[in-house]
């Protein structure tokens, strides 16, 4: 994928910064945001809900904060986009990073569930239904290939209502959320196939940050896999044939990372971009699903190594942070030149 900045936007790369202040919709003060930045809450949120597993309260209600304030602002770019600039809009829900929209919420949904605001966590389910389709068509219409990393969002969108729907069952809500949980688990596994026929295996190399989301789509769907496991819904072969088939997924997982980290070292790409965001998020899924697997399989020996993950993701989004306050502050002062 060229590193250049679909949209003009600040917020994609360091080269950016040099060609000026990023652009607004018209006749508003907010700026026009790349779908891609989705990812921030994806990949804050589930460090959120990493945190809250191995029990470091403080650090998870931080990065809640974060995610939930930052979804609140892109919602309300996107929805300045939508009406003031439809066309834009029209062309940016035709390309994969328009799904973050939908894998965000749902991440988001997640970890306020296990707080307890299941309220809110079903009204952004319900958001996240009503828009899902939509997108997905739209995305998978426009494919071509060989397409980017990007396009697993297909899979990580799909997963991501599994996750939540299976998260508010497991909190006590009806079945056929469970069951709901389950077709939808199937069909984010076909759709993993879909896209990693069509992907371009060049990305490994030379992606910009997307090529991760290979690794971070079996993790959520590891991760959705363990709330069926974890399900009373599904006893006797139904829960053997789900356990078996969320280790599988974990294992994959586990060897896609492997292998997307030995392309980091053999090509290191150490500078900003916005779909570094869509790195830290299969660093930070992978450790959870370690972690929810670990309860849910009843393998204590997945809770060490889903501890570690979780500090490397830690680290991570730290460092991703930190490239991206880099950036908008470079902005700033080419702004008032």
């Amino acid at each position: 994928m060229p590193r250049r900045a679909a949209d003009g936007n600040a917020l994609t790369t360091e080269r950016t910064t040099r060609k000026g202040p990023a652009p607004h919709a018209p006749g508003t003060g907010w700026p026009v945001v790349p779908p891609a930045a989705g990812a921030v809450v994806m990949a804050t949120g589930i460090i959120s809900v990493g945190f809250r597993l191995t029990g470091y309260a403080t650090l998870s209600a931080i990065t809640l904060a974060v995610a939930a304030a930052v979804w609140v602002w892109l919602a309300g770019t996107f929805a300045v986009t939508l009406l003031r600039d439809r066309a834009r809009w029209q062309a940016q829900s035709a390309n994969p990073p328009a799904l973050t929209a939908v894998a965000a919420t749902c991440v988001l949904g997640t970890r306020l569930s296990l707080s307890g605001y299941r309220t809110t966590a079903y009204v952004l389910l319900t958001v996240a239904v009503v828009v899902w389709p939509w997108l997905l068509v739209s995305v998978m219409r426009h494919w071509k290939r060989p397409v980017p990393g990007a396009a697993f969002l297909v899979c990580v969108a799909t997963q991501g209502l599994a996750v939540l729907a299976g998260t508010l069952e497991l909190a006590g809500g009806p079945d056929w959320l469970g069951r709901a949980a389950l077709v939808v688990f199937l069909l984010g596994i076909v759709l993993y196939g879909e896209a990693l026929i069509r992907f371009d295996f060049r990305q490994l190399l030379t992606g910009a940050g997307d090529q991760w989301i290979a690794a971070g789509a079996l993790a959520i769907s590891a991760l959705a896999g363990s709330k069926l496991t974890a399900s009373p819904l599904w006893s006797g072969g139904a829960h053997s044939a789900l356990r078996v088939a969320t280790l599988i997924l974990l294992g994959l997982d586990f060897a896609g990372y492997a292998v997307l980290v030995v392309c980091e070292f053999v090509r290191p790409r150490p500078r900003y971009d916005i779909r570094r965001w869509s790195t830290v998020f299969p660093l930070g899924m992978t450790a959870v699903a370690a972690l929810s697997t670990s309860a849910a399989a009843h393998l204590p020996g997945l809770h060490g190594p889903g501890t570690v993950l979780l500090w490397i993701s830690a680290a991570a989004w730290l460092l991703t942070l930190l490239g991206l306050g880099r950036v908008l502050a470079r902005t700033a002062a080419d702004a008032r030149v």
